[in-house]
C-alpha cells in the first residue's frame, strides 16, 4: 500500500528552524520527483519545493528561496525539507506529495496527511 507520512512539524519562534521528513512506503522515491506543498487557513495550497528523481535538480517557490532546502535519502526512502529563518507567514499545514518534474510545484498524485508548522512568538 502506497503511503507518505510527514513528521517534524511543531511550534517555533520567528527566525527558528525545523526539518520536516516524509517517509514513503509502497514505492521508491528514487523513481519519482517529490514535492512539498503547504496550505494556510483561508488560503490556497501552495507548492513550496520539489526535487527530481535523481536528486540533481530542485525548485523552490520565491517565498522560500534561500531559506528552505529540499533533500532526499533514497536508501531511507525519505524526503526532507529543512526550513530556516522561519517567518510567521510560513505557518501552514505542510504536505509531502509524489509528483512529476513537469508538475512538481503544481500537483501530485499521492499525498501525505500533513504536518502542522506554526511560527509564532
Amino acid at each position: 500500500q502506497l503511503q507518505l507520512v510527514e513528521s517534524g512539524g511543531g511550534l517555533v519562534q520567528p527566525g527558528g528552524s525545523l526539518r520536516l521528513s516524509c517517509a514513503a512506503s509502497g514505492f521508491s522515491v528514487a523513481n519519482y520527483a517529490m514535492a512539498w506543498f503547504r496550505q494556510a487557513p483561508g488560503k490556497e495550497r501552495e507548492g513550496v519545493s520539489c526535487i527530481s528523481s535523481s536528486g540533481g535538480f530542485t525548485k523552490y517557490a520565491d517565498s522560500v528561496t534561500g531559506r528552505f532546502t529540499i533533500s532526499r535519502t533514497n536508501a531511507k526512502n525519505t524526503v526532507y525539507l529543512q526550513m530556516n529563518s522561519l517567518k510567521p507567514e510560513d505557518t501552514a499545514v505542510y504536505y509531502c506529495a509524489r509528483s512529476s518534474w513537469g508538475l512538481c510545484l503544481r500537483s501530485g498524485d499521492y499525498w501525505g496527511q500533513g504536518t502542522q508548522v506554526t511560527v509564532s512568538s
